[in-house]
């Protein structure tokens, strides 16, 4: 097909991004092959002697595959019940709001974790929940004990999950008051000339108005229920916590950057992937069942 002059410049504009994901996303696959060999660093990919499915046999002994993949789909889990919940009832306490600047200026101070990396962000969490952080100074006066809660590993997921909150709902909020703008006004007025209450025009009106949202961000995000955040438990975890933070990206990081066992870790690697890929598949054929949503 023949592309038009002024065409050009699209192609143009979108060629960095295409440069990006060759080098960064297409080339580095051919890694995989890793995972079917006795890989030999000093042999390389092309010389190295075959394994077959040896490696994915073995991760399926080990224990402590098991209990990674166990760890991250409860903490992803986890995130998408409370990254669904705790946004939308706060976009309506928001939405209810009469005073327009103190409206943006809650929005906004919301808002301002998303934009901070989980470096400058771990350590705030880690300075507030040390021992002699606030959290437990606000819990002497209250007459508790110091408590070491980044080392308790029954304690880890749910702090991992509400720092999680405590950054992303923000922006998850600002989505649902997109939806609440749609809404059209004359349904509020014509539900409060029938003597509906506040709490009836929330429940019959506001809710099913933003339904069709909420129901899409849940739908996408299992798509990314293997996907528990490596760059926030990175930062957030320690050797005490491995049994309930330990999740597969951080586990395949130490095995096969810190202990060489460069098969293992492309073997668990190539299974998330394939996982995620059929999860993916399924959310976005979800998304079209239920609500019409398709991006092709």
């Amino acid at each position: 097909m023949r592309i038009k002059g002024f065409d050009k410049h699209y192609y143009l504009m979108l060629l960095p991004g295409y440069l990006w994901l060759i080098v960064f996303s297409i080339v580095p696959m051919f890694g995989i092959v890793i995972a079917f060999q006795y890989f030999n660093p000093g042999k390389g990919v092309f010389h190295s002697d075959w394994a077959g499915l040896e490696h994915f046999r073995y991760m399926f002994v080990l224990k402590d595959t098991r209990q990674v993949f166990f760890n991250t789909l409860l903490i992803a889990v986890l995130k998408i019940i409370a990254h669904l919940i705790i946004p939308l009832i706060f976009a309506l306490m928001l939405n209810e709001l009469r005073q327009i600047v103190l409206k943006r200026w809650i929005q906004t101070i919301v808002y301002l974790p998303h934009f901070l990396s989980w470096v400058i962000l771990g350590g705030i969490m880690l300075d507030l929940f040390s021992y002699n952080g606030p959290v437990n100074q606000l819990g002497a006066l209250l007459g508790f004990s110091p408590t070491l809660f980044f080392a308790k590993a029954e304690l880890f997921p749910w702090l991992v999950v509400g720092s999680d909150v405590w950054k992303e709902f923000g922006f998850n909020t600002i989505i649902y008051l997109a939806a609440l703008t749609g809404i059209n006004p004359a349904l509020y007025e014509a539900s409060g000339m029938d003597g509906a209450s506040r709490w009836r025009s929330l429940w019959h009106i506001t809710l099913p108005g933003i339904r069709t949202t909420a129901v899409l961000l849940t739908v996408l995000s299992l798509g990314n229920v293997l996907n528990a955040g490596f760059d926030q438990i990175f930062n957030l975890y320690n050797p005490l916590v491995y049994s309930t933070g330990d999740i597969i990206d951080t586990w395949v990081y130490r095995t096969g950057l810190l202990n060489l066992q460069y098969e293992l870790a492309t073997a668990v690697g190539v299974l998330k992937s394939l996982i995620g890929f059929i999860l993916i598949s399924i959310s976005y054929y979800l998304a079209y069942r239920l609500i019409n949503y398709r991006i092709f």
